[in-house]
């Protein structure tokens, strides 16, 4: 029913979202081999994936070259117009372009292939016209169907440019399926989105690396000697020590409450028992892959304010406060 102050025609608007989810079910019955082709030249692309277009397909190729970029595939956005200007210096040999064009053959475009030619980048032209200069000059060319703009007047981008914009994404996710490219790596692109957050790994939440020096110790030393190899090893200040075997694998660790609570009921003599005997055995670890939310629910579960990280070998390679992945704000 018509909005009766402004004369809104819902069921025309309906209609109009219905062409276009049909011209997208059209496309997505007539991918085939050169989609096939497609993906081969972007997945083997050694260099960069180069977008281009004009008008609203320029806005979609920036959209698709910045999908690419975040899934694992470098990827770079240049405007048809300015290729000729300067911007074709974007462009080295080992790179390949993708140029969108619903008519495949404006002024631009056909300028742009021109230059792609000469410099002997292969092309992928994702037009509805197959016929066009754009497809006839491809190395692959992708159709986007018979298409009928919803624009009223039949000249807006419209169904179009929605087509462009699901076969960019599609190209992009096929690919990175084939990369398989995984959260954790999503996250490394998106650290400062809450998504990326979500997914940050331990191992990313500490700026870790593998050869930062630990307070570690053998667990076969006194508590005395164990505190003077820990503060030997290591200037950063910590909240616990970390003990190990003679295979170097985390046995145990000795906190400051435990030194605290020992020296309370013991005095100066609880300096000269094992580590061993006074050690937290089979502390809770995580390692380099796990979430930073996962250790964040470690923290709070078992109320604690370290956790020693360690590798497949349970040896410890890291130590992580509950105030590194506080920090990150793993939780919003």
């Amino acid at each position: 029913m018509a909005n009766t102050t402004l004369g809104v025609d819902l069921e025309l608007a309906r209609q109009w979202v219905r062409q276009e989810a049909s011209a997208l079910m059209s496309m997505a019955e007539h991918l085939g081999e050169s989609f096939v082709q497609a993906i081969e030249l972007i997945y083997g692309c050694e260099g960069s994936v180069v977008l281009s277009g004009i008008g609203k397909a320029g806005i979609v190729a920036q959209k698709i070259s910045s999908t690419l970029t975040s899934t694992g595939t470098p990827s770079s956005f240049l405007h048809a117009a300015e290729a000729i200007h300067g911007d074709l210096g974007r462009l080295q040999s080992k790179d390949i372009a993708i140029v969108l064009s619903n008519s495949g053959q404006s002024s631009e475009i056909i300028r742009l292939i021109s230059l792609l030619k000469q410099l002997g980048i292969p092309m992928i032209g994702l037009t509805s016209q197959l016929d066009s200069p754009l497809a006839q000059h491809s190395t692959v060319a992708l159709s986007l169907g018979n298409i009928e703009e919803i624009c009223p007047l039949g000249l807006a981008p419209s169904t179009s440019t929605t087509c462009m914009m699901a076969l960019g994404d599609v190209l992009a996710l096929t690919v990175m399926k084939l990369r398989d490219f995984k959260s954790e790596d999503f996250a490394r692109y998106h650290p400062g989105g809450s998504l990326g957050r979500q997914l940050m790994t331990v191992e990313q939440a500490t700026l870790f690396t593998p050869d930062k020096v630990l307070p570690k110790a053998p667990d076969s030393s006194t508590v005395a000697e164990a505190l003077k190899q820990a503060e030997e090893a290591t200037a950063l200040r910590h909240g616990c020590i970390l003990l190990i075997n003679q295979q170097e694998t985390l046995t145990g660790l000795i906190t400051d409450g435990d030194l605290r609570r020992g020296l309370a009921q013991e005095g100066p003599e609880f300096y000269n028992k094992k580590a061993s005997d006074i050690m937290t055995t089979n502390p809770k670890t995580v390692h380099p892959d796990t979430l930073a939310s996962e250790a964040m629910a470690i923290f709070h579960q078992h109320r604690i304010d370290e956790l020693p990280v360690v590798d497949k070998q349970h040896r410890p390679v890291g130590l992580i406060d509950v105030q590194d992945v506080l920090a990150l704000k793993v939780l919003e």
